[in-house]
């Protein structure tokens, strides 16, 4: 039992250090290629591994014009990827869903 708990430790380690290694690089292309960068962005992305346009809204404090437009940029750029369900878009974060589905 005890060697189980140490490998599933060991595991979550790791796992938190590639999603740690994934912030930076996100942040890094932010900050480097995007006027509308902010730490607020930033988390909005990892706070779970995809958004919306609403999310956007209330974390950023902006309308939900400019909310679509970075969205879809990030979304054109590769960085996230658009789904539509239902009557709304969902933008995932697929480098963090792979990671953490244990695809990464």
């Amino acid at each position: 039992m005890l060697d189980a708990v140490e490998q599933i430790s060991k595991e979550t380690i790791v796992l938190i250090e590639k999603i740690r290694t994934l912030i930076l690089e996100y942040k890094n292309l932010l900050r480097d290629n995007y006027k509308f960068f902010s730490q607020d962005l930033l988390n909005n992305l990892f706070k779970h591994p995809y958004t919306k346009i609403e999310f956007l809204e209330n974390d950023l404090g902006v309308s939900r014009i400019p909310a679509a437009k970075y969205l879809n940029q990030l979304t054109n750029d590769g960085l996230l990827k658009k789904q539509k369900l239902g009557t709304g878009n969902y933008y995932i974060n697929e480098r963090l869903m792979s990671l953490l589905t244990l695809k990464g």
